[in-house]
């Protein structure tokens, strides 16, 4: 069962930001409005076989009318970014699910965002607020040239002199080491390349950054050659079954398979709709989307294991 495909949208919008990323507007063909969403939130999108992918929303936070995500097309990827652009047209119709944030903006004084390629989707959103609010933010925006900039116009119209541009073309390339130390009251996100985001919290962590302070979000699952699945025990909370996972199968597979009705989407551990509370046991986080404090007492089911028996809230 695949994260609630909520409603059928109209594609009342397509638009080429660059010649590999497309912006598609949605509205509900019959309802005025949209579930309302914040800065940092995305949605699933069912795009070929039933295949579920996720895109960050990157319009306006507080229009209900209409939503907007920019999709890039990923000639090494998983197909469905290949669909959206070859299939979805203006005056199609695509199923989506209700956003869903795990990249919201945290209370503070100061916001310094880091955006790489096609990661600056939901940091679009975080300068629209920001910029509502008259808050005190920098964007860094990371891209091989302006041609090939996703969102460019538009980060320039919201953020000003506050957008910071490093394009590689022009022998511009961002250096984390900028980041410097923390201020008070200080956050910082990113979003982009599994290398860009890597060297932000490298460079934040040798800087003194708290991990409260941090904020990450990807799109691609956590990668350890290294790493050999074992099996191990679930526990349920409300019954005290034991569950045997074993080494070739996921926690959400197993679940299912003993009847629980759970929702996924990714499978790959970045995008927390499997999320769920556990106690008891030692668990090996392998996602991409719980921040540390949360780890204490929740796990994603698809990706996550464990070296002792874990008790799962079902």
């Amino acid at each position: 069962m695949t994260a609630r495909i909520i409603q059928k949208l109209r594609v009342v919008g397509v638009e080429d930001s660059t010649p590999e990323v497309r912006v598609y507007t949605l509205e509900h063909p019959r309802k005025p409005l949209l579930p309302a969403w914040a800065a940092g939130a995305h949605v699933d999108v069912r795009v070929a076989d039933a295949k579920v992918r996720q895109y960050s929303l990157c319009g306006e936070p507080g229009v209900q009318k209409r939503w907007q995500i920019a999709v890039k097309r990923e000639a090494a990827g998983r197909g469905g970014s290949a669909w959206m652009h070859e299939t979805l047209a203006l005056g199609g119709e695509a199923m989506v699910s209700a956003p869903r944030n795990n990249f919201p903006l945290a209370p503070a004084t100061r916001h310094v965002l880091v955006a790489g390629g096609i990661g600056v989707t939901p940091l679009l959103a975080m300068a629209r607020t920001l910029a509502a609010e008259g808050a005190d933010f920098t964007l860094h925006f990371c891209a091989r040239s302006a041609a090939l900039a996703p969102l460019l116009a538009e980060l320039r119209a919201v953020c000003g002199p506050r957008l910071v541009t490093w394009f590689a073309d022009e022998g511009r390339r961002f250096d984390a080491a900028l980041i410097g130390p923390p201020a008070p009251g200080t956050h910082l996100y990113a979003c982009g390349p599994q290398r860009l985001t890597d060297a932000v919290r490298a460079a934040a962590e040798a800087a003194g950054w708290a991990e409260p302070q941090q904020h990450y979000e990807v799109f691609q699952p956590t990668l350890d050659e290294n790493f050999k699945p074992e099996p191990f025990e679930l526990k349920l909370a409300s019954t005290g079954e034991v569950l045997l996972v074993p080494a070739d199968r996921s926690a959400l597979e197993v679940l299912r398979e003993r009847g629980f009705a759970l929702p996924s989407s990714c499978e790959l551990g970045v995008c927390g709709s499997c999320v769920c509370g556990y106690s008891e046991g030692v668990v090996i986080h392998r996602d991409s989307v719980l921040p540390v404090a949360a780890r204490q007492d929740r796990m994603t089911l698809c990706v996550s294991r464990a070296r002792v028996a874990v008790t799962v809230a079902l």
